[in-house]
């Protein structure tokens, strides 16, 4: 069954529902940077935007963009992946619970920290009364809701559905992860990020949102093959049931054009990806996007938006190669690869329409 990508759109540390990262890309030097805003007052009214925290509106308005661009004006279901939900309205409860010694507390910052907040929030500005779904599963949560997508697309019971991968990251959560080492220390660079001899990667935030449906209409950016997930695989394994995915497509290993891997910068996760394609796609281009987006929780929903962006565009940027430059490179078939911490591992094959 043929399923598409209509639209995307996204709000992060690159230029708002922008494509001018892709040729453009706003390089940062600093570990822990926050969304670009852009203008709420476009599409929200004030008195919803107000009573909002920063990760509502964003999602809000990413996926008023992507439904605008798709010309959908209702989607069927509406599907999202957070990892953190609404953290900064859940810190604002808690902290609000601690200076008012548990008493008189306003249930605004409650009710707005439940991770399901976001879905909901959308379908309700929407009128939408589909099918609503919220996946929070760390590194994988965006995965999660995208497999859920295309299980409802392929059942028949969905014909469209919007997708979405949102997370936002306060100061106080930035600090906790450092203290684990989630974060590299001292001023960050492009070349640092390249050459993965450290540990830690650099923050960034994420909200995207897609519009996929099973009919290719107005010009769908590109095509959904397949998607598979996997639970702490052994190499052979995920190689054996990468090819499954390939030949299931009537596509095989020489078939791919590059690779779109969730490389950050750290030394023991990027190794994973280094080492697979050494071992199976030695010729093919790696190509990266956290260096420009950042790392979160949802980042992979960006890296599925990088590589619908290439397929469109027909071309790879050199500051999206990571090793194999090729130039005048013009991709027709991408694997898109990503792991959360060498447990969960995801591929997911899309081709041009």
């Amino acid at each position: 069954m043929s399923l598409y990508i209509f639209s995307a759109s996204h709000i992060s540390i690159q230029e708002p529902d922008s494509e001018k990262w892709f040729d453009e890309p706003i390089f940062y030097n600093s570990r822990y940077v926050r969304s670009i805003e852009p203008d709420f007052n476009l599409f929200l009214s004030q008195m919803v935007s107000r009573r909002m925290g920063k990760i509502l509106k964003r999602a809000l308005t990413t996926a008023l963009c992507a439904l605008k661009k798709s010309d959908i004006v209702m989607p069927d279901a509406i599907i999202t992946g957070t990892g953190l939900g609404c953290i900064e309205n859940t810190e604002k409860f808690l902290n609000s619970m601690i200076d008012n010694n548990e008493e008189l507390l306003s249930p605004s910052f409650f009710m707005q920290s439940t991770h399901n907040t976001i879905s909901s929030q959308i379908a309700l500005h929407l009128k939408c009364n589909g099918y609503n779904s919220t996946y929070s599963h760390r590194g994988t949560s965006f995965d999660a809701a995208l497999l859920d997508a295309i299980m409802q697309l392929e059942l028949g019971d969905i014909s469209n559905a919007l997708v979405g991968g949102h997370d936002e990251l306060t100061p106080d959560y930035f600090n906790l992860l450092d203290k684990i080492g989630y974060w590299k220390k001292g001023e960050i660079s492009n070349e640092i990020l390249s050459k993965s001899n450290s540990k830690g990667s650099f923050a960034g935030e994420c909200s995207i949102s897609f519009m996929l449906g099973n009919i290719n209409i107005n010009n769908a950016i590109c095509e959904i093959k397949g998607m598979e997930m996997f639970h702490n695989p052994i190499p052979e394994y995920l190689f054996s049931e990468m090819e499954t995915l390939l030949h299931n497509n009537n596509s095989n290993i020489h078939k791919i054009d590059a690779i779109v891997a969730g490389i950050n910068g750290d030394i023991e996760n990027d190794k994973i990806y280094t080492d697979f394609q050494t071992r199976f796609f030695p010729n093919k281009p790696l190509i990266f996007y956290k260096h420009i987006f950042g790392e979160s929780y949802t980042a992979s929903g960006l890296g599925l938006y990088t590589a619908a962006t290439i397929l469109q565009k027909g071309k790879i940027p050199q500051n999206l190669f990571y090793s194999n430059y090729k130039k005048d490179i013009k991709p027709q078939n991408i694997l898109i690869y990503n792991h959360f911490q060498n447990i969960d591992h995801t591929f997911i094959y899309i081709s041009s329409c």
